[in-house]
């Protein structure tokens, strides 16, 4: 009985170690916070000390992300388009809601830029308004009409 009990100690004196690293590994590179892209940067110990500058890396502030995202839907699309994703946007995420004036008028200047181009009529830009952060897209039509003459 003495040595079944010994034998049986010396195992989990090998084993649980070994069981209670490799489960604390998974645990930590399983956590939903850790991010799986490979634009991430991680900082090691063998990286020297770490900086508070923003580096290539940086994050936009979401309100850039959108009115980036916006801009490009435009240009692809148009402002009918743009002007409803901003819309929903801002009615999924209430924090944009005090961006949404100043992204309608970028996306009103961005459209009169883009009927001037295409067809030398920005206010051309104007049939799309509509009443999407009050009248901020129509200023910013306005703004970019004055702008090109």
């Amino acid at each position: 009985m003495n040595s079944a009990a010994r034998r049986i100690g010396r195992t989990l004196a090998l084993v649980l170690p070994v069981v209670l690293v490799l489960s604390g590994t998974l645990a930590v590179t399983r956590v939903p916070w850790a991010s799986t892209s490979t634009a991430s940067q991680m900082l090691t110990a063998s990286t020297g000390k770490a900086t508070t500058k923003a580096g290539p890396l940086a994050r936009k502030a979401p309100q850039d992300v959108l009115r980036d995202r916006l801009l490009e839907d435009l240009q692809r699309k148009n402002p009918s388009v743009a002007l409803t994703h901003l819309q929903e946007a801002v009615n999924a995420r209430p924090s944009l809601a005090k961006h949404c004036a100043s992204i309608a008028q970028a996306l009103g200047r961005a459209a009169a830029a883009k009927y001037d181009a295409k067809y030398g009529a920005p206010h051309v830009a104007q049939k799309y308004s509509r009443p999407v952060c009050d009248t901020s897209y129509a200023t910013g039509v306005l703004d970019g009409v004055a702008a090109g003459q």
